[in-house]
C-alpha cells in the first residue's frame, strides 16, 4: 500500500527549502507512489492541522523559489502559545499525524527543529529531518542548505563594500549573520577579502585589531573592510559570560541559579548594538572614519545557488528512500556526493561551531587577515 507522507517547514526562512520539498514529493509520488501532504507554518500549522495537497501541480515552478511556499514559524510544539497562554501541543500533533493516516513526518529545518523532531520521534511518530541553515551550524552533516547562497550573498556585499570603502578612506564595518557560529562570516570574509574577520568562536580584543588597521595605514592602505559575525564577544564578554556560567554550575540554591541566570540574560541583551559600539571603538583608536553595514535578512532571501538547489533536491530525495525503507528517527546528513542516515539523538543539541584549527581559520592567518586575538 503507498504510504502517506507530510512535510513541514519550521525555524527561520532559508535558500534551498522549496527544492528541498520538491525532492521529496517527486521522487515520493513518481518513484514510489507516494502522497504527500504539506502543514502550513511550521509546528503551528501541524497543530491547527492546516494542510495543502502537495500533488504534481504544487510540486512544478518551485525549484528556483526562495523562502518556502508552505510558510513557516519557530513554534515549539512542547511550549506552543495558544490563547496566550503556553501549553504542550505535542498530544495534539499525534492526534493530527493519525488523523491524516500519515506514514511519515517531514521536517526542515536547524538546529531547534531537529530538536523538536527528536521529541516527537520520542512520542512515537515516524519522523525524518532534512538540515536546513544559512549558518551551517547543525551537526553530523558536512553541510546544511541554504549555507552556499547566504554565502554568496554575504561575499558580493563585502565585495561591493571594497569600492566605498577605499574611495573614502573608510573602515567599513559589515555584521553578517551568525550568533553562535562564524561559518558565514569566516567564509564570506575570506572570500571577499575582508582584512578583519570577527567570529563568536574566537573573542576579540578591539586594541588588537586598531592596531592592524593602523599598520595598514603606515603601509599605505588607508582603507580596512570588518567582516563581524553578530554573534562575536569581546574578551571581556567573554570573561563576564563564562564567570556566569560557572557560578551558575556552581550554585547550590535555586534562588542563587535564578539570580546569575537573569544576569547573563541581561549581559545578552547589553550586547545588542555590539557592532555599532565596535564602529565607534575602531573610529576613536584609529583616527579613521567608520561606517556599519548589517546584512540582517538580506542573506536569507533571494533565488537559491545552484549548489544549494542540488543539495536539496538530493538530500530531498533521499529521505524519501528512506521512508520507503520505513527508516525514521533520523536525520539526512550530506556525506560527500551521497546522503546518511543520522540518528536523532546525536543530532539534536549538537551544534557544529568552527574548531580551533579548523582549515578556513588557518588560511586565513596565512593570507594576513586578522582574526582579533
Amino acid at each position: 500500500m503507498a504510504k502517506q507522507i507530510g512535510i513541514l517547514t519550521a525555524g527561520g526562512d532559508s535558500p534551498g527549502l522549496n527544492a528541498a520539498i520538491r525532492g521529496v514529493g517527486k521522487t515520493g509520488q513518481n518513484f514510489y507512489g507516494m502522497s504527500v501532504i504539506g502543514f502550513k507554518d511550521g509546528f503551528r500549522g501541524l497543530v491547527e492541522n492546516r494542510t495543502v495537497r502537495l500533488d504534481g501541480g504544487c510540486l512544478s515552478g518551485i525549484l528556483t523559489v526562495g523562502g518556502t511556499v508552505l510558510g513557516t514559524s519557530r513554534d515549539k510544539p512542547h511550549k506552543m502559545t495558544v490563547g496566550g497562554k503556553v501549553h504542550d501541543m505535542t498530544d495534539v500533533i499525534v492526534e493530527n499525524y493519525e488523523a491524516n493516516h500519515l506514514d511519515a513526518l517531514v521536517c526542515l529545518g536547524g538546529g531547534g527543529t531537529q530538536k523538536n523532531a527528536l521529541r516527537l520521534s520520542q512520542k512515537g511518530l515516524n519522523v525524518i529531518t532534512l538540515p536546513k541553515t544559512i549558518d551551517n551550524d547543525v551537526g553530523m552533516t558536512d553541510v546544511t542548505f541554504g549555507f552556499d547562497t547566504a554565502l554568496g550573498i554575504a561575499t558580493e556585499a563585502i565585495d561591493r563594500l571594497h569600492s566605498t570603502a577605499h574611495s573614502h578612506h573608510r573602515i567599513i564595518v559589515v555584521e553578517i549573520m551568525g550568533h553562535r557560529a562564524g561559518w558565514l562570516t569566516l567564509g564570506s570574509g575570506i572570500a571577499g577579502g575582508a582584512d578583519v574577520i570577527l567570529i563568536p568562536e574566537i573573542a576579540y580584543d578591539v586594541d588588537i585589531i586598531a592596531e592592524a588597521i593602523r599598520n595598514r595605514v603606515r603601509g599605505g592602505k588607508n582603507f580596512s573592510i570588518v567582516a563581524v559575525a553578530e554573534g562575536a564577544v569581546s574578551k571581556d564578554e567573554s570573561a563576564a559570560a563564562e564567570a556566569l556560567e560557572r557560578r551558575i554550575l556552581e550554585a547550590t540554591e535555586k534562588k542563587e541559579r535564578r539570580t546569575h541566570k537573569a544576569e547573563l540574560v541581561e549581559l545578552e541583551k547589553k550586547r545588542s548594538g555590539h557592532t555599532l559600539r565596535l564602529s565607534q571603538q575602531l573610529e576613536e583608536l584609529t583616527g579613521l572614519e567608520a561606517r556599519v553595514t548589517i546584512l540582517g535578512h538580506l542573506q536569507r532571501g533571494g533565488t537559491p545557488s545552484a549548489a544549494d538547489r542540488l543539495l536539496a533536491t538530493r538530500l530531498g530525495s533521499a529521505c524519501a528512500d528512506l521512508v520507503e525503507q520505513g527508516v525514521y528517527g533520523v536525520m539526512v546528513a550530506a556525506r560527500g556526493e551521497g546522503a546518511e542516515a543520522v540518528p536523532l539523538e546525536q543530532v539534536a543539541g549538537n551544534r557544529k561551531l568552527i574548531p580551533p584549527g579548523h582549515p578556513w581559520i588557518e588560511c586565513a592567518r596565512r593570507v594576513g587577515t586578522n582574526l582579533g586575538d
